[in-house]
C-alpha cells in the first residue's frame, strides 16, 4: 500500500529486532522479578507485541517484526508492560524514536534508556485552526479589538481504552486574565469536526478617536498567547483525559490578521524536573526504510542491465581466455550487474534481497541463481566446503526459499511444531542440565518421537516442494557433479547445504521467524527445538563421521539412534526428488494451506431473518480454499466463504460505523465487515485476501466505500442495497508469487544501494582499468573484488554509474520541485513537524549551494 504524491508512490517498512530489556527495576514485593512483555506502536498505535517473559529483570525475547507501514506517523514507539499476579498489565515505561531520527540507529543494534510514561506527554494527531485578529465598532462609538479563533477539525487523535469522543478547549491567556471557551464533544470518532467559532476581547474598548488604524497596547500583545487543549471525554471518575496542546502567541497576527493553518498537538509542559528514574535499558535494531518511486520508463535503463545477468556463463578464470574466441560469446557472471551489487554491497543479504525480489518477478530467478552458482562452485576447492560460505548465491537462495517456501514449511512443519510448543513435554538430554524429577531415558525417548516424525514429514514431502525450488536444486547439482567428478555424494550435498542446513533446520530452530509460531519459544521449548535442529541438520548433511558432528557427547551418544542405512537412504530418495530435472509440483500441493489466522471483531451479515447486526470477536482463519471465522480457535467454523465467492476486499470509511482499521470481505448475496487490531494488520488481512481471489471471474470492478445503513448508501446516498458500487475497485496484487512483486519499487531499492556505494563503485572501475591496462599483479587495495573479465566487467560499471547518476538527478529534481510546491503549515505538513523542518534546511541548504 503506498502514498501517491503526484505520480510518485511512497512506500515505508520497517524491520525491528527486539532483543532484550536490562536492568528493570526490581518488583515491590517478595520475590522482586517481574513479568514483562513489549509492544511496537506507530505513535500511540500497538502494532506488534512480544510474548511474556517471565519472572526476570532482564528478559530476553529475540523476536524479529517487520511490516510495511500504511500511514504518516511521528513515533516508533516501544512500550514496556508488566503483568502483575492478578493479570493486570501495567505500563513501566517507553522508548521512543521520533521518525526523522529512525536513520541514526539504521541496522544497528543500539541500546535505548527506558524513559518514563506521563499522560501528558501521550500526544498524536494534529488540528486546524484559524486566527482572526480584528476592529470592532460598538453602537456607542468605542472600539475594541476581537479575537476570532475557529477550530476546524481534527485528525488522527489517539484511541483512548478503545475509544475517542473528543472535544477542544480554546483558551486566551495574559498576564492577568485567563478566559476559556469549549467545543461540542464529539462521539466515537479521531477524526473530529468541529467547526466552531469563539470570539475573545483582546483589549478593553477605548473611545473612537478617529485614528486609520486601532493601535494595541505593544507589550501586552507581546505577552498574550491563545492556547488550544485537546481532550477525551471519559465517564471515568478520573476525569477527562489530555490528547494534547498547541500555543500561538498572538503577536504572529501583527503581520496578517488572519492566521490559518495545521498544527502538530504537542505534549504539555507540567514544569516537572529532577532526575529520571532508572528504568533499564532496551536493545534493539531498527531498519526503516521509504522508498519514492517513480513510474516504469524511469526504471528501465538500470532494470534491463539487472536482468540480463542470468544470461551469461558462470564460469572460472581459465575459460576467461576462451572469450578471444568469435565463437564464444558468453560472459562470466561477475561483469553481470547483479554481481556487481553483491561485490559492493557492506553485506550480500542487503544486495540478495531486491535482486531475488526483481529476477522472482520477471520469472528469471532461475538463470540467475544457476550462474553465480556455477561461479562459486568452480572458485570452490574442496567439495567439504561447498556452499558453506554466505555467499551472494546463498543469500539469493535462502531468500528465494523464503519467499517460495513459506507455505511449503506450513504444510510440512507446522502441525508438530505446534504440538511440541502446546505439549511441552521434556526432551533434556545433556545431563548436566536434567531438572529434578526429569528421567534422562524418557527425555531421550520424548526427543526422538520428535525427532522421527519430522524426519519423516520432512522426506515424504517431496512432492510438495515449489518448482522453482527444485529448478534451482537441479542445476546446483548438476554443477556440483561437473566439478567434482570424483565425489559420487557432492550431488547430494550440493542440495542438502541448502533444504536442510538453511532451510528446515533454522525453521525448526526458529519458528516465530518462518511464520510457523506467533512468537520466541519459550526457553524450555526453544531448547528441545535446538536439539531438535541439531539431529536434522545432522542427518540431512550425509556427512561421512556423523559423531564428529557434534561437540558435545551426549548428542553424539544420542545420534545412534540413528545410524541406521534407512535414514541415508531417505535422505538421498528425497534430494532425488526435489533435484530432478523436469519434475514439477504434484496435485497433493493442492491440500489446504493455512495463510493467515487471528482473532478480528465482525459484523452480524444478517443471515437470519431478525436479530440485531451486532459486533462479535471471532477467530478467522484463510486457507487457499476458504475463508471462514469461529467462535473461538479450537470451534468448528460459524461460517465458511469459499474463496472463489469473494468478489472484492476493500476498506470501509471511518464514518460508516465510527470503527477504525475496517474493511469489507465482499460476496455475491451480502457483505462482511471486519475490524482489524490496528493498521498494519488491516493492510496484510486486506493484500492476502485480494491475492487468492484476485482470478475470480467475478470480481467486481466498483463496490461501496460506505456501508447501507438507514435504508440507504452513506457513501452515494442510493437507496437500492443491490445499488451497484460507485467507486473503481483498488488494483489488487496478482495471486502469481512471480508477479507479486513491484519491480520497480525493487529497482529503486537497488538504485539505492549502488547510490550509497558508488564510491566503491568507482573503486572497482579503478580495478579493472588498472587490470585492464598493465594485466599484471593485481594491487591490493583492488583484491577484494572478484573481476574475471576486466574490459567486461568495466563496460557493465560504466552503464551501472549512468543509470545510477540519471535516476539520482530525477530524485534531485523531484525534491526541488516538491520544495517549491510545498507549504509549511498545510495539512501534509503541519507546524511543529520537526522532520519537515530538517528537510526544508536541507533543501535551503542544497538551493544556496547550487545557485
Amino acid at each position: 500500500m503506498a502514498v501517491e504524491e503526484e505520480g510518485i508512490r511512497v512506500f515505508q517498512s520497517v524491520r525491528i529486532k527486539i532483543g532484550e530489556l536490562k536492568n528493570l527495576p526490581s518488583y515491590p514485593g517478595p520475590n522482586k522479578m517481574r513479568d514483562c512483555y513489549c509492544t511496537v506502536n506507530l505513535d500511540q498505535e500497538e502494532v506488534f507485541r512480544t510474548k511474556i517473559v517471565e519472572k526476570s529483570l532482564c528478559p530476553f525475547y529475540g523476536e524479529d517484526f517487520y511490516c510495511e507501514i500504511p500511514r504518516n506517523f511521528r513515533h516508533l514507539s516501544f512500550y514496556i508492560f508488566d503483568r502483575d499476579v492478578f493479570r493486570r498489565d501495567s505500563i513501566m515505561g517507553k522508548v521512543a524514536i521520533l521518525k526523522e531520527d529512525l536513520q541514526k540507529y539504521n541496522n544497528r543494534e543500539t541500546w535505548f534508556q527506558v524513559q518514563h510514561v506521563d499522560a501528558d506527554s501521550e500526544v498524536q494527531g494534529k488540528v486546524h485552526l484559524e486566527l482572526r485578529l480584528s476592529e470592532v465598532i460598538t453602537d456607542t462609538g468605542v472600539i475594541c479589538h476581537k479575537l476570532a479563533a475557529r477550530v476546524l477539525e481534527c485528525r488522527g487523535l489517539p484511541i483512548v481504552n478503545g475509544q475517542c469522543d473528543p472535544y477542544a478547549t480554546v483558551t486566551l491567556l495574559g498576564p492577568t486574565r485567563t478566559e476559556s471557551k469549549k467545543t461540542k464533544v464529539r462521539k466515537k470518532t479521531n477524526n473530529p469536526q468541529f467547526d466552531e467559532v469563539f470570539y475573545f476581547e483582546v483589549t478593553k474598548p477605548s473611545s473612537y478617536n478617529k485614528k486609520s488604524h486601532f493601535e494595541i497596547e505593544e507589550d501586552d500583545v507581546d505577552k498574550m498567547e491563545i492556547r488550544v487543549d485537546l481532550w477525551n471525554a471519559s465517564n471515568l471518575k478520573f476525569g477527562d483525559e489530555f490528547l494534547g496542546e498547541l500555543k500561538i502567541p498572538l503577536k504572529v497576527l501583527r503581520q496578517s490578521s488572519c492566521y490559518e493553518a495545521w498544527f502538530l498537538l504537542q505534549p504539555r509542559d507540567n514544569g516537572k524536573s529532577g532526575k529520571p528514574d532508572d528504568l533499564g535499558s532496551l536493545r534493539l535494531n531498527v531498519v526503516y526504510t521509504e522508498d519514492h518511486v517513480f513510474s516504469s520508463e524511469y526504471y528501465s535503463p538500470l532494470m534491463d542491465l539487472l536482468l540480463k545477468s542470468g544470461d551469461v556463463d558462470g564460469m572460472s578464470p581459465t575459460k576467461i581466455l576462451k572469450l578471444s574466441d568469435p565463437s564464444t560469446s558468453s560472459l562470466p557472471v561477475s561483469a553481470s550487474a547483479a554481481h556487481v551489487l553483491g561485490e559492493v554491497c557492506r553485506e550480500k543479504q542487503e544486495a540478495a534481497i531486491p535482486l531475488v525480489r526483481l529476477f522472482l518477478h520477471f520469472g528469471k530467478i532461475v538463470p540467475l541463481i544457476s550462474a553465480i552458482a556455477n561461479a562459486e562452485v568452480n572458485r570452490t576447492q574442496d567439495p567439504n566446503t561447498i556452499f558453506r560460505g554466505n555467499s551472494l548465491t546463498s543469500k539469493c537462495i535462502d531468500e528465494t526459499m523464503k519467499l517460495a517456501g513459506m507455505h511449503y514449511l506450513q504444510v510440512t512443519l507446522k502441525p508438530i511444531i505446534d504440538e511440541i510448543c502446546e505439549l511441552h513435554k521434556p526432551c533434556e538430554i545433556d545431563p548436566v542440565k536434567l531438572k529434578d524429577g526429569e528421567n534422562l531415558e524418557a527425555n531421550k525417548e520424548n526427543l526422538k518421537n520428535y525427532v522421527d516424525q519430522i524426519f519423516n514429514v520432512i522426506t515424504k514431502s517431496g512432492v510438495s516442494c515449489p518448482t522453482v525450488m527444485c529448478d534451482i536444486f537441479f542445476s546446483l547439482r548438476e554443477s556440483a557433479a561437473k566439478r567434482f567428478q570424483g565425489d559420487s555424494d557432492v550431488r547430494f550435498t550440493a542440495v542438502s547445504s541448502f533444504i536442510f542446513l538453511r532451510f528446515f533446520a533454522p525453521a525448526i530452530l526458529s519458528p516465530n521467524l518462518f511464520q510457523l509460531s506467533p512468537h520466541h519459544p519459550d526457553p524450555q521449548t526453544s531448547r528441545t527445538l535446538t536439539l531438535i535442529s541439531k539431529t536434522i541438520q545432522t542427518l540431512g548433511s550425509l556427512s561421512k563421521s556423523k559423531s564428529a558432528s557434534f561437540k558435545e557427547t551426549f548428542m553424539a551418544a544420542f545420534y545412534d539412534y540413528f545410524n541406521e542405512q534407512k535414514y541415508a537412504d531417505a535422505v538421498k530418495n528425497f534430494l532425488d526428488l526435489i533435484s530432478s530435472s523436469g519434475r514439477r509440483d504434484h496435485k497433493s500441493i493442492e491440500q489446504p494451506i493455512l495463510l493467515k489466522e487471528g482473532f478480528m471483531i465482525k459484523r452480524a451479515q444478517g443471515r437470519k431473518r431478525f436479530g440485531m447486526k451486532n459486533f462479535k470477536k471471532r477467530w478467522f482463519r484463510l486457507t487457499n480454499h476458504e475463508f471462514t471465522y469461529h467462535k473461538s480457535k479450537a470451534d468448528h467454523p460459524l461460517c465458511s466463504i469459499p474463496i472463489e465467492n469473494i468478489l472484492a476486499v476493500e476498506k470501509v470509511e471511518e464514518e460508516s460505523f465510527k470503527m477504525k482499521n475496517m474493511f469489507q470481505v465482499i460476496q455475491p448475496i451480502r457483505t462482511l465487515y471486519i475490524q482489524a487490531n490496528n493498521c498494519v494488520e488491516a493492510k496484510e488481512w486486506i493484500d492476502i485476501l485480494t491475492k487468492v481471489s484476485q482470478c475470480n471471474k467475478k470480481r467486481l470492478t466498483v463496490y461501496h466505500p460506505s456501508a447501507y445503513l438507514n435504508g440507504h448508501w452513506l457513501c452515494c446516498k442510493a437507496t437500492s442495497e443491490n445499488a451497484p458500487g460507485c467507486t473503481p475497485c483498488t488494483g489488487g496484487l496478482p495471486a502469481n508469487i512471480q508477479l507479486v512483486i513491484d519491480g520497480d519499487r525493487e529497482t529503486e531499492r537497488i538504485y539505492s544501494l549502488f547510490n550509497i556505494y558508488m564510491s566503491k563503485l568507482e573503486k572497482m572501475q579503478e580495478a579493472c582499468g588498472s587490470r585492464s591496462v598493465y594485466d599484471g599483479p593485481e594491487q591490493e587495495e583492488y583484491s577484494s573484488f572478484i573481476i574475471d573479465d576486466p574490459r567486461e566487467t568495466y563496460k557493465t560499471l560504466c552503464s551501472i554509474i549512468e543509470a545510477v547518476k540519471m535516476l539520482e538527478e530525477e530524485h534531485a529534481q523531484y525534491k526541488r520541485d516538491k520544495f517549491k510546491k510545498t507549504k509549511y503549515g498545510s495539512q501534509e505538513h503541519p507546524i511543529g513537524d520537526k522532520s519537515f523542518q530538517t528537510y526544508i534546511r536541507q533543501q535551503s541548504a542544497v538551493s544556496t549551494h547550487s545557485i
